[in-house]
C-alpha cells in the first residue's frame, strides 16, 4: 500500500514547489551536485551549456542545466548535517512523491548525489590541496539515530571500535557516532587515481566539535590526538567536515547513490591553511562534472 503524506509532514508551497528549496518536481535532474556555499552554485553552473531554471530561498540556491549533454541540478545546502536533512528529504520528495495526490509514487526514482566541499586534513598525507573522497563517514551529529533502519546500513563494528578508542562508552553527553559508507560505484567513478580515499568525520560544529579551542575550554583536549591515532582494519581518519555522514546515511536509507569529495584547505596536523583556494575548487568542480 502506497504511503500518504499529510500537509503537516510534507509542506508544499502554493506554487507547487517544496517548502524550503522552492523547487518543483519537474525542475530536478537525476544527477545532483551539492555545495555548501550558495555562491558556489553559480560557479558550478558557469560550466553548463544552458540553464533551465534558477531558484533561491534562504541558503538554498538551485540551478538545473546541461553539461555536455548531461542534465544536472546543483543545490547549495548551507552548513551542517541539519541542513542536509532538509535538502535530502525534500529532494527525495521531489523525486518519489506525487505532489498532486500526496502519495508515494509507484516506481522509485534513484538520484545520484555528489557533494563538493572543503575540509580540514588530519594526516601527513592529506596536505592542503588534497582531494579526499569520503569512502566512509563518521557522524558526530547524531542525525541518523532518529531514523529507523540505522543499524542495518551502518558499520556497527567500526562504530564500537571508534567509541572504545575515544573512551566514549557510557558517555551519555555524546551523541552516539555512526559509521556509514558512501556508494561504492560512485566512489570508483568520481574518486580515481587523483584523489585520496579516506574516512571523514562529520561534526556538529566548526570549533569545539573539531577540537578548536578559543575562549571556551574543550571537554577533551586530547580529542584530535585520539582521532589522528585511530586505526581500524587499515582505515585511518583523514579529514573533518560537516555534512558527509548525513548525506551518505540518508541516501542509503532512501535508496539513492551519494558520496562526498572535499578539497583540503587546512591541515590540522601541520597547522597550515589556505583561504585562497577558490581557483583550485573550480578544477575539482570540472572533474566532478566530467565524471558524474
Amino acid at each position: 500500500m502506497r504511503k500518504y503524506f499529510a500537509e503537516s509532514e510534507l509542506v508544499i508551497n502554493s506554487d507547487g514547489s517544496v517548502f524550503h528549496l522552492h523547487v518543483k518536481p519537474e525542475q530536478l535532474a537525476d544527477k545532483v551536485i551539492l555545495v555548501g556555499d550558495p555562491g558556489r552554485v553559480a560557479l558550478v553552473a558557469s560550466h553548463f551549456e544552458n540553464k533551465e531554471c534558477e531558484v533561491e530561498s534562504r541558503e538554498f540556491r538551485t540551478i538545473t542545466g546541461t553539461y555536455k549533454g548531461k542534465r544536472i541540478t546543483v543545490v547549495s545546502t548551507g552548513i551542517g548535517c541539519d541542513n542536509i536533512d532538509i535538502v535530502m528529504n525534500e529532494l527525495d520528495a521531489l523525486a518519489n512523491i506525487d505532489f498532486q495526490t500526496r502519495y508515494e509514487k509507484e516506481s522509485f526514482r534513484q538520484l545520484q548525489l555528489v557533494r563538493i566541499g572543503t575540509c580540514g586534513g588530519l594526516q601527513p598525507y592529506t596536505p592542503v590541496g588534497t582531494c579526499i573522497c569520503s569512502e566512509k563517514s563518521i557522524g558526530f551529529d547524531g542525525l541518523l539515530n532518529f531514523y529507523a533502519g540505522r543499524n542495518e546500513v551502518c558499520d556497527l563494528d567500526f562504530e564500537q571500535a571508534f567509541v572504545n578508542h575515544m573512551g566514549w562508552k557510557g558517555n551519555m553527553c555524546i551523541a552516539h557516532p555512526y559509521v556509514i559508507s558512501a556508494d561504492s560505484e560512485l566512489i570508483d567513478r568520481i574518486g580515481q587515481d587523483d584523489m585520496v580515499r579516506g574516512v571523514t568525520i562529520a561534526t556538529g560544529g566548526f570549533f569545539g566539535p573539531q577540537g578548536r579551542e578559543l575562549r571556551i575550554p574543550l571537554a577533551d583536549p586530547k580529542q584530535n590526538e585520539k582521532i589522528e591515532n585511530f586505526e581500524y582494519k587499515g582505515y585511518r581518519i583523514t579529514n573533518f567536515e560537516m555534512e558527509s555522514s548525513a548525506l551518505a546515511g540518508l541516501s542509503r536509507l532512501m535508496g539513492h547513490k551519494a558520496m562526498t569529495v572535499c578539497m583540503v584547505i587546512a591541515n590540522r596536523l601541520a597547522k597550515e591553511a589556505n583561504t585562497g583556494y577558490k581557483n583550485k575548487i573550480d578544477t575539482l568542480i570540472e572533474t566532478v562534472l566530467e565524471r558524474i
